[in-house]
């Protein structure tokens, strides 16, 4: 570990903080605002840490930040992969890799989600893990973002948590489970037998019988269906459009759920946004 360039790190975080407007990541502008960007109270919150924290680093004090609170600075502030990289180094770190195993939103696919409220809409990684989710988002599927270890990636939920598939329409579990296991296979034979991609191969295929016979069938390029079918606790079947949106340089993907306008699922879209904001209250 380097040693931290708190001067540098101090001047970096004002500067950044004071280049945003409240518009740039979501929040509400407010009225009688005197401060120059964001407020301080406001990065920490985006930053999910405490004010008194984040405001020892900008006034050179405190203990030196771990890598985990610096990569939520850094996704906080909305940094791009090149600030990001430059954060950790005055932190006294050294950057993440990039690429594969990335989990740092890019600052313009994050501008595209903070203007999708109205809309389910989630950003995962290339083996479908949940980086973020609107609140209608959580509405449609739950908090996917909550997951840990390798339950994170839904290939791997597929076929080690049953109840993940109640989610989806019965008559689509076949093809899930060829279309999951294809991208699985996809994504190892492009980050190696080194990486998660592997790992997560190789516990599916010691504990997972159904994994076993779909992944001997040596099936890639499988993508999914143009309209997908979900069935809520609530409000039964939904049949949506996912539209994507890939970042390559992260191997992100934002997916955007919509309905034909005037359909039964469109309707139950309306509902959707009222469970979900009384889930919020």
């Amino acid at each position: 570990m380097a040693m931290i360039d708190r001067a540098g790190l101090a001047g970096f975080l004002r500067r950044r903080r004071e280049s945003l407007q409240p518009d740039d990541v979501g929040l509400p502008r407010g009225q009688r605002r005197r401060t120059a960007g964001l407020r301080r109270e406001e990065v920490a919150a985006l930053c999910h840490m405490s004010t008194d924290y984040y405001s020892r680093l900008e006034r050179e004090r405190g203990p030196q930040p771990s890598e985990q609170m610096i990569a939520a600075i850094a996704q906080g502030l909305h940094l791009s992969l090149d600030e990001r990289d430059h954060l950790f180094r005055l932190a006294g770190h050294h950057p993440p890799l990039r690429g594969g195993v990335a989990e740092h939103v890019s600052p313009g696919m994050l501008r595209v989600l903070d203007r999708l409220d109205d809309t389910p809409a989630e950003i995962v990684t290339e083996l479908g893990e949940t980086l973020r989710q609107t609140r209608l988002g959580v509405a449609l599927t739950g908090d996917t973002t909550s997951f840990t270890g390798p339950f994170r990636s839904i290939s791997y939920r597929w076929f080690a948590d049953p109840s993940s598939r109640a989610l989806y329409a019965p008559e689509d579990h076949d093809f899930l489970s060829r279309m999951w296991a294809s991208g699985l296979r996809e994504v190892l034979g492009r980050r190696g037998r080194d990486s998660r991609a592997a790992y997560l191969a190789d516990l599916l295929l010691a504990d997972s019988e159904e994994f076993r016979a779909v992944w001997d069938e040596h099936e890639v390029g499988l993508r999914p269906q143009g309209v997908k079918h979900f069935v809520h606790p609530e409000l039964g079947r939904l049949d949506l459009t996912c539209q994507t949106l890939l970042d390559p340089e992260q191997s992100h993907a934002l997916l955007v759920y919509t309905a034909a306008p005037g359909s039964e699922s469109h309707e139950k879209l309306q509902l959707l946004s009222v469970i979900g904001a009384q889930a919020l209250t």
